[in-house]
């Protein structure tokens, strides 16, 4: 999802990019790699000498980690430790996206990168967990907290993707509206990090879409886009659908470190949003 859109903006800017993932069939260019396999990771990190390693595997389903936390912890702290290590053994700098769901989710306004984490599920907690084993083990690393992701267009399993095929068929809808978040669109997150990895300002920060909102305001944002002005919206609270894993009732984010840095600039999240619909499904109604 993330790592579609990072890879050509990074090529605009005349990055080399060596791209891996667990699944290569889909995609030729693509290095096998799990970075749950240690030897495999040092192996590769050791052959390919990057400057810089971008790590943004990850086990992201809330649910699925809430039911079998082994997986989540294998993958999203022992995975980011192999890959931690190995840039400390090669002296390479370090890359981690984590979320906003390190949270709990108790406070009104948007989170800071000096607000304490809480995470109140097994997802935030495994994340949270490789933020640390990231700052422990590493000096020259960037870990990057994102908020809701939007993007992947063919590949868009999530939220916003569902949402619109249920825009095309349906006529009523009802929609979270007790939890909040900061949208965040996976091409202006890249070219953000873009920017920040170029100052070699080393540290954590929040990159986000600016703004919040709930998910019932980003499916009238979407009826608005789509055009389904007939779609009747009802706004639930999220016990309506339950869930495995409980979440916070806000991962609002505020890009408070890279504002005071003046380091970059991050659009409003329904101009993010509009230019993602639009140029991935929109034109298929």
């Amino acid at each position: 999802m993330l790592g579609s859109a990072l890879t050509p903006i990074l090529l605009e800017d005349n990055y080399q990019v060596i791209p891996t993932d667990v699944n290569t069939q889909a995609n030729e260019k693509l290095v096998f790699l799990d970075a749950c396999d240690t030897s495999s990771v040092f192996r590769i990190i050791e052959e390919q000498n990057p400057d810089i390693v971008m790590h943004l595997a990850a086990e992201t389903d809330v649910d699925r980690c809430e039911v079998d936390p082994d997986r989540a912890y294998k993958t999203n702290a022992i995975g980011t430790q192999n890959v931690a290590l190995a840039c400390q053994k090669f002296n390479t700098i370090m890359v981690y996206v984590s979320t906003g769901a390190v949270f709990d989710g108790s406070k009104f306004e948007p989170y800071t990168e000096f607000d304490d984490p809480k995470p109140i599920n097994t997802y935030g907690k495994t994340k949270l967990a490789g933020e640390r084993i990231v700052q422990n083990l590493l000096h020259k690393y960037y870990i990057v907290r994102a908020g809701w992701m939007i993007g992947g267009g063919a590949k868009d399993k999530k939220f916003i993707a569902k949402m619109v095929d249920l825009l095309k068929t349906t006529k009523e809808l009802k929609v979270v509206a007790d939890k909040f978040g900061s949208p965040t669109y996976t091409v202006d997150f890249s070219k953000g990090l873009r920017q920040l990895i170029k100052t070699e300002y080393f540290g954590l920060y929040h990159l986000s879409n600016k703004g919040s909102c709930s998910r019932y305001d980003i499916a009238n944002e979407l009826v608005k886009i789509m055009e389904r002005d007939d779609v009747q919206l009802t706004p639930v609270n999220s016990a309506y659908f339950p869930c495995p894993a409980p979440r916070p009732r806000s991962e609002m984010l505020r890009n408070y470190k890279l504002d005071l840095l003046g380091i970059t600039e991050m659009r409003p999240w329904k101009e993010a949003l509009r230019d993602y619909v639009e140029l991935n499904f929109k034109n298929n109604t």
